[in-house]
Protein backbone atom coordinates (compact mmCIF):
# COMPACT_ATOMS: atom_id res chain seq x y z
CA UNK A 1 0.00 0.00 0.00
CA UNK A 2 1.44 3.36 -1.04
CA UNK A 3 1.47 6.35 1.28
CA UNK A 4 -0.89 9.25 0.58
CA UNK A 5 2.05 11.44 -0.48
CA UNK A 6 3.49 8.80 -2.81
CA UNK A 7 0.08 8.05 -4.32
CA UNK A 8 -0.67 11.69 -5.13
CA UNK A 9 2.77 12.96 -6.15
CA UNK A 10 3.75 9.98 -8.32
CA UNK A 11 0.45 9.81 -10.19
CA UNK A 12 0.72 9.36 -13.95
CA UNK A 13 -1.75 8.35 -16.66
CA UNK A 14 -1.51 4.68 -17.61
CA UNK A 15 -2.79 3.73 -21.06
CA UNK A 16 -1.52 0.14 -21.36
CA UNK A 17 -2.52 -2.56 -18.91
CA UNK A 18 -1.67 -6.17 -18.16
CA UNK A 19 -4.28 -8.79 -19.02
CA UNK A 20 -5.01 -9.33 -15.35
CA UNK A 21 -8.26 -9.09 -13.46
CA UNK A 22 -8.44 -6.83 -10.44
CA UNK A 23 -9.09 -8.67 -7.19
CA UNK A 24 -12.62 -8.23 -5.87
CA UNK A 25 -11.41 -6.83 -2.55
CA UNK A 26 -9.52 -4.08 -4.38
CA UNK A 27 -12.56 -3.19 -6.46
CA UNK A 28 -14.64 -3.15 -3.28
CA UNK A 29 -12.17 -0.73 -1.68
CA UNK A 30 -12.40 1.53 -4.75
CA UNK A 31 -16.19 1.48 -4.62
CA UNK A 32 -16.22 2.25 -0.90
CA UNK A 33 -13.95 5.23 -1.59
CA UNK A 34 -16.38 6.40 -4.28
CA UNK A 35 -19.35 6.06 -1.91
CA UNK A 36 -17.55 8.10 0.75
CA UNK A 37 -16.84 11.01 -1.59
CA UNK A 38 -17.75 14.45 -0.20
CA UNK A 39 -20.64 15.96 -2.17
CA UNK A 40 -22.69 19.13 -2.14
CA UNK A 41 -25.09 19.03 0.82
CA UNK A 42 -24.61 15.22 0.86
CA UNK A 43 -26.84 15.17 -2.22
CA UNK A 44 -24.55 12.61 -3.90
CA UNK A 45 -25.51 13.89 -7.34
CA UNK A 46 -23.53 11.29 -9.27
CA UNK A 47 -23.58 7.68 -10.41
CA UNK A 48 -20.91 5.37 -11.81
CA UNK A 49 -21.39 2.80 -14.57
CA UNK A 50 -18.94 -0.09 -14.27
CA UNK A 51 -17.98 -1.61 -17.62
CA UNK A 52 -16.11 -4.89 -17.38
CA UNK A 53 -17.68 -6.50 -20.46
CA UNK A 54 -14.92 -6.61 -23.09
CA UNK A 55 -17.28 -6.21 -26.05
CA UNK A 56 -18.66 -2.99 -24.55
CA UNK A 57 -15.15 -1.69 -23.93
CA UNK A 58 -14.31 -2.47 -27.56
CA UNK A 59 -17.38 -0.52 -28.71
CA UNK A 60 -16.40 2.45 -26.55
CA UNK A 61 -12.90 2.29 -28.01
CA UNK A 62 -14.37 2.42 -31.53
CA UNK A 63 -16.37 5.52 -30.56
CA UNK A 64 -13.58 7.39 -28.77
CA UNK A 65 -10.33 6.03 -30.24
CA UNK A 66 -8.94 5.79 -26.69
CA UNK A 67 -7.00 2.51 -26.45
CA UNK A 68 -6.86 2.58 -22.66
CA UNK A 69 -10.58 1.82 -22.56
CA UNK A 70 -10.24 -1.56 -24.27
CA UNK A 71 -7.00 -2.57 -22.53
CA UNK A 72 -8.21 -1.71 -19.02
CA UNK A 73 -9.51 -4.34 -16.63
CA UNK A 74 -12.43 -2.10 -15.69
CA UNK A 75 -13.72 1.12 -17.22
CA UNK A 76 -15.82 3.38 -15.03
CA UNK A 77 -18.09 6.08 -16.44
CA UNK A 78 -18.81 8.87 -13.96
CA UNK A 79 -22.08 10.71 -14.48
CA UNK A 80 -23.89 13.60 -12.85
CA UNK A 81 -27.18 12.16 -11.63
CA UNK A 82 -30.34 13.96 -10.53
CA UNK A 83 -32.61 11.10 -11.62
CA UNK A 84 -32.26 9.11 -8.38
CA UNK A 85 -33.40 12.05 -6.28
CA UNK A 86 -36.37 12.56 -8.58
CA UNK A 87 -37.39 8.91 -8.10
CA UNK A 88 -37.00 9.20 -4.32
CA UNK A 89 -38.98 12.45 -4.25
CA UNK A 90 -41.75 10.89 -6.32
CA UNK A 91 -42.05 8.05 -3.81
CA UNK A 92 -42.76 10.66 -1.14
CA UNK A 93 -45.14 12.66 -3.31
CA UNK A 94 -42.70 15.57 -3.55
CA UNK A 95 -42.08 17.44 -6.80
CA UNK A 96 -38.36 17.82 -7.51
CA UNK A 97 -37.27 21.00 -9.35
CA UNK A 98 -35.11 20.78 -12.48
CA UNK A 99 -32.02 21.96 -10.61
CA UNK A 100 -29.77 20.18 -13.12
CA UNK A 101 -31.13 22.47 -15.86
CA UNK A 102 -29.44 25.45 -14.19
CA UNK A 103 -25.76 26.37 -14.41
CA UNK A 104 -25.41 25.95 -10.64
CA UNK A 105 -27.09 22.53 -10.69
CA UNK A 106 -24.97 21.32 -13.59
CA UNK A 107 -21.84 22.56 -11.82
CA UNK A 108 -22.83 20.73 -8.62
CA UNK A 109 -23.29 17.48 -10.55
CA UNK A 110 -19.98 17.82 -12.39
CA UNK A 111 -18.11 18.58 -9.16
CA UNK A 112 -19.69 15.62 -7.34
CA UNK A 113 -18.86 13.22 -10.18
CA UNK A 114 -15.32 14.60 -10.52
CA UNK A 115 -14.62 14.26 -6.80
CA UNK A 116 -15.89 10.67 -6.96
CA UNK A 117 -13.54 9.94 -9.86
CA UNK A 118 -10.58 11.33 -7.95
CA UNK A 119 -11.53 9.21 -4.95
CA UNK A 120 -11.54 6.14 -7.20
CA UNK A 121 -8.25 7.00 -8.88
CA UNK A 122 -6.48 7.69 -5.59
CA UNK A 123 -7.77 4.47 -4.04
CA UNK A 124 -6.76 2.45 -7.10
CA UNK A 125 -3.24 3.87 -7.31
CA UNK A 126 -2.66 3.42 -3.58
CA UNK A 127 -3.13 -0.34 -4.14
CA UNK A 128 -0.65 -0.61 -7.02
CA UNK A 129 -3.16 -0.19 -9.84
CA UNK A 130 -2.91 2.39 -12.61
CA UNK A 131 -5.55 4.63 -14.09
CA UNK A 132 -6.29 7.13 -16.82
CA UNK A 133 -9.08 9.70 -16.92
CA UNK A 134 -10.85 9.76 -20.30
CA UNK A 135 -12.71 12.95 -21.20
CA UNK A 136 -13.43 11.75 -24.75
CA UNK A 137 -16.15 9.49 -23.36
CA UNK A 138 -18.11 12.74 -22.86
CA UNK A 139 -17.20 14.49 -26.11
CA UNK A 140 -16.76 11.89 -28.89
CA UNK A 141 -20.40 10.79 -29.25
CA UNK A 142 -22.15 11.29 -25.90
CA UNK A 143 -25.62 10.50 -27.24
CA UNK A 144 -24.53 7.10 -28.55
CA UNK A 145 -22.64 6.30 -25.35
CA UNK A 146 -25.60 7.37 -23.20
CA UNK A 147 -27.90 5.10 -25.21
CA UNK A 148 -25.43 2.21 -24.80
CA UNK A 149 -25.41 2.73 -21.05
CA UNK A 150 -29.17 3.28 -20.76
CA UNK A 151 -28.85 6.69 -19.10
CA UNK A 152 -32.25 8.18 -18.26
CA UNK A 153 -33.20 11.86 -18.31
CA UNK A 154 -31.41 13.72 -15.54
CA UNK A 155 -28.18 11.74 -15.96
CA UNK A 156 -25.26 12.90 -18.12
CA UNK A 157 -21.70 11.71 -18.71
CA UNK A 158 -18.91 13.67 -17.03
CA UNK A 159 -15.77 11.57 -17.49
CA UNK A 160 -14.43 8.03 -17.69
CA UNK A 161 -11.71 6.24 -15.73
CA UNK A 162 -9.72 3.27 -17.02
CA UNK A 163 -8.24 1.06 -14.27
CA UNK A 164 -5.90 -1.93 -14.39
CA UNK A 165 -2.47 -3.28 -13.58
CA UNK A 166 0.11 -1.08 -15.38
CA UNK A 167 1.99 -2.49 -18.33
CA UNK A 168 3.96 0.74 -18.67
CA UNK A 169 5.39 3.40 -16.41
CA UNK A 170 5.61 6.64 -18.43
CA UNK A 171 7.68 9.63 -17.34
CA UNK A 172 6.00 12.08 -15.00
CA UNK A 173 4.72 15.04 -16.99
CA UNK A 174 5.92 18.50 -15.93
CA UNK A 175 3.25 20.53 -14.16
CA UNK A 176 2.81 24.26 -13.77
CA UNK A 177 5.02 25.69 -11.01
CA UNK A 178 3.34 25.97 -7.65
CA UNK A 179 3.36 29.79 -7.79
CA UNK A 180 1.11 29.65 -10.88
CA UNK A 181 -1.34 27.31 -9.19
CA UNK A 182 -1.44 28.57 -5.61
CA UNK A 183 -2.11 32.31 -5.55
CA UNK A 184 -1.46 34.00 -2.19
CA UNK A 185 -4.30 36.26 -1.01
CA UNK A 186 -4.97 37.58 -4.54
CA UNK A 187 -4.64 36.46 -8.15
CA UNK A 188 -1.09 36.87 -9.48
CA UNK A 189 -0.68 39.79 -11.95
CA UNK A 190 0.07 38.94 -15.59
CA UNK A 191 3.50 40.61 -15.43
CA UNK A 192 4.58 38.15 -12.74
CA UNK A 193 3.06 35.15 -14.50
CA UNK A 194 4.44 35.76 -17.98
CA UNK A 195 8.10 34.71 -17.43
CA UNK A 196 6.98 31.64 -15.48
CA UNK A 197 4.52 30.66 -18.22
CA UNK A 198 7.16 31.16 -20.90
CA UNK A 199 9.57 28.91 -19.00
CA UNK A 200 6.92 26.27 -18.39
CA UNK A 201 5.89 26.25 -22.05
CA UNK A 202 9.49 25.48 -23.00
CA UNK A 203 9.74 22.82 -20.31
CA UNK A 204 6.72 21.00 -21.75
CA UNK A 205 8.09 21.32 -25.27
CA UNK A 206 11.45 19.83 -24.20
CA UNK A 207 9.72 17.05 -22.28
CA UNK A 208 7.58 16.04 -25.26
CA UNK A 209 10.61 15.98 -27.57
CA UNK A 210 12.67 13.71 -25.30
CA UNK A 211 10.21 11.67 -23.26
CA UNK A 212 10.13 7.88 -23.34
CA UNK A 213 7.57 6.50 -25.78
CA UNK A 214 5.83 8.62 -28.41
CA UNK A 215 7.60 11.95 -28.88
CA UNK A 216 5.97 15.12 -30.23
CA UNK A 217 6.70 18.79 -30.91
CA UNK A 218 3.85 19.92 -28.65
CA UNK A 219 4.30 22.83 -26.28
CA UNK A 220 1.72 23.64 -23.60
CA UNK A 221 -0.07 26.84 -24.63
CA UNK A 222 -0.67 26.22 -28.34
CA UNK A 223 -1.50 22.56 -27.81
CA UNK A 224 -4.11 23.23 -25.12
CA UNK A 225 -5.63 26.10 -27.14
CA UNK A 226 -5.98 23.66 -30.06
CA UNK A 227 -7.60 21.13 -27.75
CA UNK A 228 -10.13 23.68 -26.49
CA UNK A 229 -11.04 24.72 -30.05
CA UNK A 230 -11.39 21.06 -31.04
CA UNK A 231 -13.57 20.29 -28.01
CA UNK A 232 -15.96 23.11 -28.90
CA UNK A 233 -16.85 21.26 -32.12
CA UNK A 234 -18.38 18.25 -30.36
CA UNK A 235 -21.93 19.51 -29.78
CA UNK A 236 -22.00 19.10 -26.00
CA UNK A 237 -24.68 21.81 -25.75
CA UNK A 238 -27.14 19.66 -27.69
CA UNK A 239 -26.31 16.62 -25.56
CA UNK A 240 -26.85 18.46 -22.28
CA UNK A 241 -30.13 19.86 -23.59
CA UNK A 242 -31.20 16.29 -24.37
CA UNK A 243 -30.17 14.76 -21.04
CA UNK A 244 -30.77 17.49 -18.47
CA UNK A 245 -32.59 20.32 -20.32
CA UNK A 246 -29.63 22.65 -19.76
CA UNK A 247 -29.59 25.67 -22.03
CA UNK A 248 -26.73 28.14 -22.28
Amino acid sequence: MKSVKETLLERRSIRRYERQLIEQEKMEAIYQAIRNTPTSYNGQQFSVIEISDQSMKEQLYEITGQKQIKTSAVFLVFCLDFHKLRVAARLKGVESPSFEATIDGYTVGVIDASLAMMSALTAAESMGLGGCCVGYIRTADPVKVSEMLGLPKGVAIVCGLAIGYPREMPDLKPKLPQSLVIHKNHYTPDAEMEPLLRAYDKEVYDYNRHRAGDQTENDWAEHIVWYHKHSMEHGIKEYLKRQIDLEF
